[in-house]
């Protein structure tokens, strides 16, 4: 990157003004951008940290679970199915986030450069400080959560044997030259996101919102000396933006990262103990396991959406939610993934590996001999979740029943190009009060999340368990048991949870706590990396079910071709190793 500054207008104005004879291609000079515009406009100045926001991966579902075993696709260009089916290298991956993260964490620097100098608000001193600190302190806690993204997709083993995050940049670069930074060892980078995260809450409240009276102000707020300033920046209208509450979720997921098996080979308990302790801070915040949002493992639905949207007067935000985009309204998530027949192109098609996962509705898996799982009514008395997130045989979406038999019509497996190749159709993150009739079609409210409560849960449970064991909290007020019971009773499972009461080791608990995860966290974004950080097998298939005259036969849909010894860490983009010299991962070059 030359000294640009990002501006490639000005760049142009040089060669336009280089053609002297030529006047009448000379532009005015209102016509263009230059640096020296931040230090006058502050919304544009402002533009170098919301084009970070931009970036954040989670703005979207990626639906990344079509690259494990809990999903396959009906689009055959599907670049996930891609990556999974053996074509994911160093020059191709979907999974890339090296160049949108550090993009973004440029951008923070440079306008950390600069927000000092920036007249926020000229006219009273004392808000403009206010702006000034919160904006350095969502910058600092943005630069934190990219570095967990790039250590999460990208560190690894690397070829030199040792374990490697990404190179630390905390400066704006202003030459190609200063790219030439060496990856960093995998726990200095940690660190150093660690440190971004604890500096922003030095500058941030815990939560964004309005105070009646200088009292009300958080204790290290003594500078602000009119509390009309602290709600014009720091009240309603921040909503949404980065909080201490955010970073300390951050760092929540950070730690976890960290302390799994894959970024600890020497299974260091104090790290598990660390990322616990950090999960409990923020769960004792909401009452513990008191907090628990009844409803937060279906926030997707109309009654919680509504409950979410702060737009409508004095209702507080959805409990599940600690943080989350926008509400949106459309339609397209349930165009892409309802079943043919309600008008939708069943793209995403969870597999039985998902099905088998959830258990039976007296809690034991549906492999235990106590369970009662009947093969001839797979379906029957199961784990109430599975009704929610996913369209099965015979369940009903906007009052139709749904048939996926082999000669049961376009839902039937493989019938029409938009039709599951599993048996399974998803259910979860969709609305069936969304019509995707072309002929009458109508949206609904949604919103994406960036972080949930319950993932907040399960980090502590995992976390706690691998520390403390199933039953110890470590000198917090619950374990990991107890976190589990309360999700599974949550889910309706019944109770007392025989099969949960039988559970003493910290194994079983472990394989337990994983089970949930990937029930209460699916199509969320987290198998793909939680199967890497776990070192879990990836090479299992992902299967389907085709059902005709009542026989239920199983069957492998699509082989899962990757390399257990080397592809539970991301490579580094190949481009990126040969212009700066980087090490790669082992086994990518």
């Amino acid at each position: 990157m030359k000294k640009n500054r990002f501006y490639t207008f000005f760049a142009l104005s040089i060669v336009l003004m280089v053609v002297g004879s030529c006047t009448i291609l000379e532009p005015e000079n209102d016509n263009h951008s230059t640096i020296d515009r931040v230090y006058e406009d502050p919304a544009f100045a402002e533009g170098l940290l919301i084009r970070a926001y931009t970036l954040i991966p989670t703005n979207d579902y990626r639906f990344d679970e079509v690259a494990t075993d809990d999903a396959v696709s009906n689009d055959k260009f599907n670049s996930y199915m891609r990556m999974a089916t053996g074509e994911w290298s160093a020059l191709y991956n979907p999974q890339n986030l090296w160049d949108n993260c550090n993009q973004a964490i440029l951008y923070i620097n440079h306008f950390l450069d600069v927000v000092d100098d920036i007249p926020w608000k000229w006219t009273n001193e004392n808000l403009n400080n206010a702006y000034i600190r919160r904006l350095k302190g969502e910058s600092y806690a943005l630069r934190g959560l990219f570095k967990y993204f790039l250590a999460r997709n990208h560190g690894g083993m690397g070829s030199d044997g040792n374990l490697l995050g990404a190179p630390i940049y905390n400066e704006f670069l202003d030459s190609e030259e200063d790219f030439y930074t060496p990856r960093a060892p995998f726990d200095q980078f940690v660190q150093s996101a660690m440190e971004d995260l604890d500096l922003s809450r030095t500058f941030l409240p815990m939560d964004y919102g309005n105070a009646g009276s200088l009292s009300e102000l958080p204790p290290d707020f003594s500078e602000i000396i009119d509390v009309s300033h602290y709600n014009d920046v720091f009240g309603d209208f921040s909503q949404q933006r980065m909080s201490g509450r955010h970073a300390l979720a951050i760092k929540s997921r950070l730690a976890l990262l960290a302390a799994s098996p894959a970024f600890n080979p020497e299974g260091n308990v104090d790290r598990w103990a660390e990322a616990a302790n950090l999960a409990a801070s923020l769960l004792d915040d909401i009452g513990g396991i008191a907090g628990l949002d009844e409803k937060g493992h279906v926030f997707y639905l109309k009654e919680q959406v509504d409950e979410a949207d702060i737009t409508g007067g004095d209702k507080l935000d959805l409990q599940e939610i600690l943080w989350r985009r926008p509400i949106y309204t459309n339609r397209s998530r349930e165009e892409r993934n309802f079943p043919p027949s309600l008008y939708g192109n069943g793209r995403i098609n969870p597999t039985q590996n998902f099905v088998d996962a959830f258990p039976m509705a007296n809690g034991f898996p549906i492999s235990s001999e106590e369970s009662g799982f009947d093969p001839n009514n797979p379906y029957e008395n199961r784990d109430p979740r599975l009704d929610l997130y996913v369209v099965y045989h015979g369940s009903k979406m906007k009052g139709e029943t749904i048939l996926t038999g082999v000669d049961d019509g376009i839902n039937g497996v493989d019938a029409v190009q938009n039709s599951t190749r599993t048996g399974y159709y998803l259910k979860k993150l969709l609305r069936e009060d969304v019509n995707a009739n072309p002929s009458s079609p109508s949206n609904q409210k949604h919103f994406n999340t960036h972080i949930r409560y319950t993932e907040i849960f399960l980090n502590y449970a995992e976390a706690a368990n691998e520390a403390w064991g199933p039953e110890n909290g470590g000198g917090n007020a619950y374990s990991a048991k107890e976190v589990i019971v309360a999700i599974r009773k949550r889910a309706g499972i019944e109770q007392p949870d025989t099969y949960l009461d039988q559970i003493k080791s910290q194994d079983e608990m472990r394989q337990l706590i994983r089970n949930e995860r990937r029930i209460e966290l699916s199509f969320e974004g987290f198998r793909f990396w939680d199967l890497r950080r776990w070192k879990s097998d990836l090479t299992e298939p992902a299967r389907g079910v085709q059902i005709k005259d009542g026989t239920y036969h199983y069957f492998d849909v699509e082989q899962r071709n990757y390399n257990n010894s080397y592809m539970h860490y991301g490579p580094i983009p190949d481009k990126e190793v040969i212009k700066f010299d980087l090490v790669q991962n082992e086994g990518w070059n």
